[in-house]
């Protein structure tokens, strides 16, 4: 008889449901977590500019869309207003920091929490309605956003915007690419463990029954009107802190920034990457990001030899992202970390997974 190869090393015991659903099923996952955790912080430095700012907007965009992901793929609600709440939490620490002189490292978390108190408000919806009429709702809530932000001067600068200093530590600014990249990494890092951890919870399986079947959850016990405005509320959190980083990195928030089409591309990075995953939000925000710069490399090739194909880069770099949304949702509907799961399975190296 063969030998039947054992799908968990010897030696690795789950006693309890906690143990069998930590953050690392084995020793190897945690340790090349660490692992490439610390290859990134030592590398940083000499990736050059150009790459670390593509870092730091990478890192911003997936923190944004792991609070996404909690709503939409974890919850099974949506969201068509995630971009306003993004805009929101850039306007809300910029005017912290401008108006109260509130230190730029506690405006961005007061930030996001401001954001969570608004996501909560115009959550309540989601306690009475569902699918179009909750998509419809929520895309309410992107228009009033912005219409509030080009009319609350007092709070956003209206149509002019609005300044945000870089954080500083102690009296040191983060006023290069390299030391604010740092700050983008803990924060992601943090939010990672953090999400990772409620979905190990009993809230975070409160929130995946809402998802799978609302009348069983309500039947245990789950309360759905709490869940859902939760879910919005730490979805507006993520959102919140993502774009406070995001507006104090660009050092200047305007309206022009934070319109549907930004709530679009939020979602096509839970799409792609993955709904309901953690890891899959970083990795859609890392596709979304870089896809179109590839498609512009692609075209710009081409067009060497198609002169005609010059005028058309930039139609080319916005048809990317909406090619690559409709051939994920028919060839890879669980995205692209279900295709490295598969691939890692494929590989069997239980041997070296201690």
């Amino acid at each position: 008889m063969g030998h039947v190869p054992n799908p968990r090393p010897a030696g690795d015991f789950r006693t309890s449901y906690v143990d069998d659903n930590r953050m690392f099923k084995t020793h190897f996952e945690k340790y090349a977590a660490l692992g490439i955790l610390v290859a990134v912080m030592i590398a940083a430095p000499f990736l050059g500019n150009y790459w670390v700012s593509q870092l730091i907007v990478i890192g911003i965009y997936a923190i944004a869309a792991i609070g996404l992901n909690i709503l939409v793929g974890t919850t099974g609600q949506i969201s068509l207003g995630h971009g306003a709440f993004f805009g929101f939490g850039a306007f809300a620490s910029a005017w912290l920091a401008t108006s109260f002189n509130v230190p730029t490292l506690i405006s961005m978390p007061a930030a996001a929490l401001l954001t969570t108190a608004v996501g909560m408000i115009f959550g309540v919806p989601a306690a009475r309605i569902k699918g179009l009429y909750l998509a419809i709702a929520t895309l309410a809530s992107q228009f009033i956003l912005e219409d509030f932000f080009a009319r609350a001067d007092w709070f956003s600068g209206g149509v002019y915007g609005a300044l945000a200093d870089r954080p500083d530590i102690f009296g040191y600014v983060l006023d290069t690419d390299l030391s604010y990249f740092y700050l983008v990494l803990f924060w992601l890092v943090l939010s990672v463990i953090g999400v990772t951890n409620l979905l190990r919870s009993r809230d975070g399986r409160a929130l995946v029954a809402v998802r799978d079947h609302y009348l069983s959850a309500e039947v245990m016990g789950v309360n759905l009107t709490k869940y859902r405005i939760l879910s919005f509320g730490i979805s507006s959190f993520f959102a919140g802190l993502a774009g406070a980083l995001f507006g104090h990195y660009l050092e200047y928030v305007s309206v022009e920034g934070f319109t549907i089409l930004l709530s679009i591309q939020f979602l096509a990075m839970i799409i792609i990457g993955g709904l309901g995953s953690v890891y899959g939000s970083i990795l859609g925000a890392a596709f979304i990001l870089l896809l179109p710069q590839l498609m512009e490399s692609v075209t710009s090739v081409m067009a060497v030899a198609f002169p005609a194909m010059e005028s058309g880069k930039a139609y080319v770099k916005q048809m990317s992202i909406g090619a690559a949304i409709i051939l994920f949702l028919i060839f890879e509907p669980e995205g692209l970390v279900h295709r490295w799961q598969q691939i890692r399975a494929s590989w069997k190296l239980f041997p070296f997974s201690r």
